[in-house]
């Protein structure tokens, strides 16, 4: 797994950047915070880059895939069969983030953490595959910890082998809402029916099947979620107990990205539940995260709440793949746009507004 003594606050490396960011963004040629979110995202592009002109260079889109034991118990609406499918769809380029990747110039690597399939290896897949599928969680652990971890360090050296300073992640599973709500109950302690959503769209005697089995599993792995000295459950165990290779593998892609200080661009529900698990092992990986979206799987408002996370987008989307992630990341671009090449007051010789009408409050930004 990656070193997380190697993720540092960049608060503290950067602190005399970030009034100068902010001096920056005030003083472009418009009012103040008149950019609202936008505003924001640039000054954490900044903090990230450690420099006031940031650029997104060769940005790379990860679609982790695996699949999961616990599908056998019918908690999605789809069969198992659908991942592998899935994932020869995003190879030949038909998906939705595939689409996506292309028109925004994202370079698309899916990693094979874990399909119960062989999939032939060609441009643009890496095997990685821990086992065929992880086990049912509502019978035992998921995994065992030595396959957690040795899908953390299969996900740091996905990252650590790509280019670019800006890392999209999405995954592709079927049953991966399961886990990702489970992961949710045990590190938030948000009761578990607030954290079980629709998935893939299961009905009403669906969910209710798909929450009893979940209980089941929260049940049979109890000692996954006894708090250690710190008061939480390990996270860890956590991750061994419940999740899936794809969401192990991409927390630790994320503890990799966030060492090298790249930005993180977090798509949807199950990127969410990686990255509780990466934070949980190392807070200040979400001072490298740009949330994309908030997505329409009924428990994620309440996981971005606990992160105290700003989304970019609400579009009702609950599709993964990294498809959010694509979606918002012309903002990210946008940001660094406006923050090099817009125009100061000075340079431009226009009039700032008078000091005594400016809200103290507005562009004000905690560092």
């Amino acid at each position: 797994m990656t070193d997380t003594s190697r993720i540092h606050d960049l608060h503290q490396r950067h602190a005399a950047l970030a009034p100068r960011l902010q001096h920056v963004i005030d003083h472009k040629t418009k009012p103040l915070g008149a950019l609202g979110a936008l505003e924001r995202l640039a000054w954490q592009l900044g903090m990230v880059q450690g420099t006031e002109t940031p650029a997104l260079q060769s940005p790379q889109m990860v679609v982790f895939a695996g699949d999961h034991g616990l599908a056998r118990k019918g908690v999605s609406a789809f069969p198992q069969d659908v991942t592998w499918q899935m994932v020869e769809n995003f190879l030949a380029g038909g998906a939705a983030v595939s689409v996506l990747a292309r028109q925004h110039g994202l370079a698309l690597t899916v990693v094979d953490a874990g399909v119960a399939r062989d999939i032939a290896p060609r441009a643009g897949l890496q095997v990685r595959k821990v086992a065929l599928g992880t086990q049912d969680a509502s019978e035992g652990p998921a995994m065992s910890a030595a396959q957690c971890q040795q899908a953390l360090q299969q996900g740091a050296a996905v990252v650590d082998g790509l280019p670019g300073n800006a890392v999209l992640f999405g995954e592709m599973g079927i049953g991966n809402t399961s886990s990702a709500a489970l992961i949710m109950h045990a590190l938030t302690g948000v009761p578990l029916a607030d954290c079980v959503g629709r998935g893939t769209g299961v009905s009403d005697d669906g969910l209710r099947h798909k929450l009893a089995v979940l209980s089941q599993a929260v049940q049979v792995n109890a000692q996954a979620l006894s708090p250690t000295p710190a008061g939480q459950a390990d996270p860890l165990a956590v991750l061994a107990a419940f999740g899936g290779f794809e969401i192990a593998m991409m927390a630790g892609a994320m503890l990799e990205a966030a060492a090298q200080d790249r930005v993180i661009v977090v798509d949807g529900f199950i990127a969410t539940s990686a990255l509780l698990v990466a934070q949980a092992l190392q807070p200040l990986v979400l001072q490298r995260c740009v949330f994309a979206h908030q997505s329409d799987e009924s428990g994620h408002a309440r996981m971005l709440a606990h992160l105290k996370a700003q989304p970019l987008l609400r579009l009702d989307l609950r599709l993964g793949e990294g498809s959010g992630a694509a979606l918002a990341w012309p903002l990210l671009q946008s940001a660094c746009v406006f923050l090099r090449d817009m125009a100061s007051f000075e340079q431009a010789q226009v009039s700032q507004q008078d000091d005594h009408t400016v809200s103290p409050t507005i562009g004000q930004k905690e560092a």
